[in-house]
This record gives structure tokens, C-alpha cells and sequence, in this order.
């Protein structure tokens, strides 16, 4: 897909925080059908911040999770800003495991600035909540498909990241940490943020340069301006990759081939060979 080059990485960052973005559940109501949510963690509570449950895509039977943002201040207080608790990692991790027990695809969107950093889900176990998440994905017996929506933030997003396909909208970012805590940390000046945007290196574009994602999902207009196109894009990246994925499970080694192609794309993450210059 040809990137939009007039944007610099901080207009980016701009759209993919827009508050009349297409949320989680905008995407899950137009692309599913018979979509049941599931609720709480079986341990302490439910995080509305995380929302999950079965569903209808396309003619399958699928699982999907998603960090659920609001549309006003009201919303984003009941949604936590979209900022999941343990007790949201440990429903998305009991909801995994239901999928591998009845064999549903998983497919994730991601839209979460961070995982929630205050103490009291320090003390529930945040870290390893999200570390429990990201072991299961890494050898779940079914196909997994995640789709950064909008902000893809830190720990809180690679909780529903680690996945065989993943997929960014146009305007989307995906990110270790934000640009106003990465110039925080850099520059000690939290107004370097655009600045820190382009050297992290955090759009579509540049990430798929790496191969740390799969596909970008073309966004034009962005999103927030034409939300029943980018969803309808969205359903037909979904369809395609999970269809090949299907086809690696119908193989020879079916599974096994899954799981080894899983391992050997996250092993290659981060390799870099230098070349002398002569």
C-alpha cells in the first residue's frame, strides 16, 4: 500500500488519538454478527477498559478482544481511557483459552495509550498479568490475527500484540512508549514529544519497513472522516489473512506449522546485520 508521505509521525500520532476514531466495538458491531460479550476475570472483577466475547465473522466463529476506549469524558472514565487493569488481562487470557478449548480464531484490536500504571494494579499484578497474556499468545493452538486500530502503547498492547498476523491501519502507531514519555525520558522535556515521534519510529509505514508488522490497512480518508470504509477495509484484511492462515492449518503439519511459523517470525524481530563500508 503506498504510505501517505505528507504526514510527519506526530500528524500521525494526532488522527490515530482523534476521539471520533472508530473505537473496538464500532469495529466488532459492523464486522460481526451474534456478538456475545463475556464478562469479569474470575478472580476480583470486570474491566470495561478490555471487552471480548464470541461472535460471527464472515460465516466463522471467532473470538475477538479489544481495548475499549470512550467518546466523552464520561465514557473514557468508565473505560479508563481504554487503559486495561490485571483484572482485563487476566479476562482476555480466560477468553484465550476458551478459544483454544473450542478452537475459534482470536482476532485482537488494539487501541490502548498504556496499560494502567497506578498503584493499585501494581498490587493486582499488572506486569505479570500482561506476561501471562504474552506466553499464551506466543503458543495458542489457534490462528491469531491483532490489528492496531489506533494507539498501540507499551506492555498494555503487546498483551493482545503477540499474534501469527498483525495489522495496522494507515494512521495508526504502535509504539514501546508514547513520544511525550519517551522526550520525558530523552530530552527531559515532555514538548519534544513530535520530535521523539519521528526517531522512535512508530508509524505503519516505518514499522512495516522493518517487518515488525505484516500489512498496512489504507485509511483514505482517515478513519475518523469515513469510519464505514476504514471498518469494511479492515473485514476484508481480516478475511484475507485469516483465510491463508486457515490454509496453513489445513497443511500437511497443519498446527505445527502454525505454531513454527508463529516462533520463527517473533525470533527474527530485531535482527540487524551491518555491512563494512568500503
Amino acid at each position: 500500500m503506498p504510505a501517505n508521505t505528507t504526514m510527519t509521525p506526530w500528524d500521525r500520532v494526532t488522527v490515530a488519538r482523534h476521539p471520533q476514531r472508530p473505537r473496538a466495538l464500532d469495529f466488532v458491531g459492523d464486522l460481526c454478527d451474534d456478538f456475545i460479550e463475556l464478562h469479569g476475570d474470575r478472580q476480583l472483577s470486570d474491566d470495561r477498559a478490555l471487552i471480548g466475547g464470541v461472535a460471527t465473522f464472515r460465516g466463522r466463529s471467532i473470538m475477538v478482544l479489544g481495548n475499549q476506549k470512550g467518546r466523552n469524558t464520561r465514557e473514557n472514565l468508565e473505560r479508563n481511557f481504554g487503559m486495561a487493569r490485571p483484572q482485563g488481562y487476566r479476562k482476555a487470557l480466560r477468553l484465550m483459552r476458551h478459544a483454544e478449548k473450542f478452537r475459534l480464531p482470536l482476532i485482537n484490536f488494539i487501541d490502548i495509550p498504556g496499560a494502567d500504571p497506578g498503584p493499585t494494579s501494581e498490587e493486582h499484578g499488572q506486569a505479570m498479568a500482561i506476561a501471562d497474556n504474552i506466553h499464551a499468545l506466543a503458543d495458542l493452538e489457534v490462528p491469531t490475527i491483532a490489528i492496531v486500530i489506533g494507539e498501540g502503547g507499551s506492555g498494555g498492547a503487546l498483551a493482545l500484540g503477540v499474534a501469527d498476523r498483525v495489522l495496522m491501519l494507515e494512521n495508526s502507531v504502535y509504539t514501546v512508549a508514547s513520544p511525550e514519555a519517551s522526550a520525558s525520558i530523552l530530552w527531559k522535556d515532555a514538548t519534544q514529544a513530535p520530535a521523539a515521534a519521528a526517531a522512535m519510529r512508530i508509524t505503519a509505514p516505518e514499522l512495516l519497513d522493518f517487518e515488525l508488522i505484516d500489512a498496512i490497512i489504507a485509511e483514505s480518508p482517515p478513519a475518523h472522516e469515513d469510519t464505514a470504509k476504514a471498518i469494511a477495509a479492515t473485514g476484508d484484511a481480516i478475511e484475507q489473512h485469516l483465510s491463508e492462515l486457515e490454509d496453513v492449518l489445513a497443511g500437511e503439519y497443519g498446527l505445527q506449522t502454525l505454531l513454527d511459523l508463529r516462533y520463527q517470525k517473533y525470533r527474527k524481530i530485531g535482527r540487524w546485520q551491518e555491512t563494512s563500508k568500503p
